[in-house]
């Protein structure tokens, strides 16, 4: 599969900026999506948490992680419809994401039944697991 770059990106999530996590996806077959986040000193966020040590903040690892989780059952989703955060099982986190970082982003789904997902997902910087959790979430008409 040829990568998703940012434009088609834009087109699946609903995001836009400065909250859209998701810059590329690698691949999205099979149930399983490889995308990535490059993390930069420009993000809004870096501006509170923390300036004089600047880290980026578990919750929005965790929001990168169910936006790439959405390229995993891309074939089910409808024009019209979104997934929608609907629970996080096991959350940790591993190690500090920083500017300059690329954060891999790797999802993959365990099940989508009537509307209700799970995937199983871990962000990786230079090949170290940063974080790790299981997303829940809820299709439905946006």
């Amino acid at each position: 599969m040829e990568p998703i770059l940012i434009q088609d990106v834009l087109k699946m999530l609903p995001h836009r900026y400065p909250f859209i996590l998701v810059d590329r996806v690698l691949s999205a077959a099979n149930g399983e999506v490889h995308a990535i986040k490059n993390v930069t000193i420009n993000e809004p966020f870096f501006v509170g948490h923390f300036p004089a040590e600047p880290v980026m903040p578990g919750v929005l690892i965790t929001e990168a992680l169910a936006q790439a989780s959405m390229f995993c059952m891309r074939e089910e989703m409808q024009p019209g419809r979104i997934g929608y955060l609907a629970g996080i099982e096991g959350a940790r986190f591993k190690r500090k994401v920083i500017p300059g970082d690329q954060l891999h982003l790797h999802a993959k789904l365990e099940f989508l039944r009537r509307g209700l997902g799970k995937t199983v997902c871990r962000a990786e910087v230079d090949g170290v697991v940063a974080a790790e959790a299981t997303i829940l979430f809820a299709v439905a008409k946006g």
